[in-house]
């Protein structure tokens, strides 16, 4: 198999960012500095990185609920809270595909699976993604088609896939939202453009992965069938 592809199999992150240790000079294939694009046999090659062997390790595959106050970072100094600390302990190493920012929450998927989680995380799939947001105030019909057809705010074009099911209660609102590019925090931006604040934000499905009944800060694995259905998207 190819380097790249080892190094995302051993839990070091994305092929991309795998191929950036390769350029770096960081790996070594039986005492040499390996190059980019270098084929290798596990089983039979020392696959070293800072000097350090490599192994394979179980792909996992998991669904976590992603509470409010929680970074989704493997390391940030200035996070109180990390997610991927409410995974089990024996785990692999994992990484989150996507994001959600610090005060949303919801689902998010986790794996050691470098190259599935580069693929679904490439703008080219479009992969949609739904969210149930709340703001204060009304969301009118004008708005629901503005957000629909998209806007241009900061040079960047947004877009929501479909706005729908809005439900006012008194000086609030609920409605959810499909989006497939992912822009950084695309909802609060395009909401704060019409005047809106957004109260509350949790996704509830990433392409064939739903929420479900899962609670805040709880996690599951996901099945074969979910996995056949990503791997296909991706």
């Amino acid at each position: 198999m190819r380097l790249q592809r080892f190094l995302a199999s051993a839990g070091l992150g994305s092929r991309r960012a795998c191929e950036q240790l390769i350029v770096a000079g960081r790996v070594r294939v039986n005492g040499r500095v390996a190059a980019l694009g270098s084929r290798v046999q596990p089983a039979a090659d020392r696959i070293t990185l800072n000097g350090r062997p490599l192994s394979t390790q179980r792909l996992t595959y998991g669904a976590l609920y992603k509470p409010v106050g929680y970074t989704c970072s493997n390391r940030d100094r200035h996070a109180e809270k990390l997610a991927i600390e409410l995974l089990p302990k024996d785990w692999p190493r994992v990484f989150s595909i996507g994001r959600l920012d610090r005060d949303s929450e919801g689902l998010l998927l986790v794996t050691n699976d470098g190259e599935l989680a580069q693929k679904l995380a490439h703008p080219r799939h479009k992969i949609p993604k739904t969210y149930e947001v709340g703001i204060r105030g009304s969301l009118t019909a004008a708005e629901m088609e503005r957000l629909q057809k998209g806007m241009t705010i900061g040079g960047e074009r947004m877009v929501a896939d479909r706005v729908f099911g809005v439900r006012p209660a008194g000086e609030t609102s609920t409605f959810q939202m499909v989006l497939s590019q992912g822009k950084k925090r695309q909802i609060r931006v395009m909401l704060a453009e019409l005047g809106h604040e957004v109260i509350r934000l949790k996704r509830l499905s990433i392409g064939p992965i739903n929420l479900g009944d899962l609670k805040p800060g709880k996690w599951r694995l996901l099945n074969d069938q979910e996995l056949a259905k990503l791997s296909r998207m991706g």
